[in-house]
């Protein structure tokens, strides 16, 4: 693994320091490290979003839609249950 120095204004290293003694995190970096983890995900998230938005509308999503949406899932969660 590469380091990487950062530096931070005290107000800023405080606030990490709390978050790593409160939040059950062994370093700073094992903080900073989850930090860019989550926006990792936040980008994919918007990305995928941002796709879904552009993208034709597949099917209209009235109430027999979802009367569908519901049935799968209950499916889903009856088949998980009997396990």
């Amino acid at each position: 693994m590469l380091a990487k120095n950062i530096s931070l204004p005290e107000a800023l290293k405080s606030f990490v320091d709390e978050h790593v003694n409160q939040g059950g995190y062994g370093t700073s970096s094992d903080y900073v490290r989850e930090l860019i983890r989550k926006d990792q995900g936040r980008l994919a998230l918007r990305g995928v979003l941002l796709a879904g938005a552009s993208s034709p509308a597949a099917a209209t999503a009235d109430e027999a839609y979802f009367d569908g949406v519901r049935e799968r899932v209950s499916k889903v969660a009856r088949a998980g249950a009997s396990r």
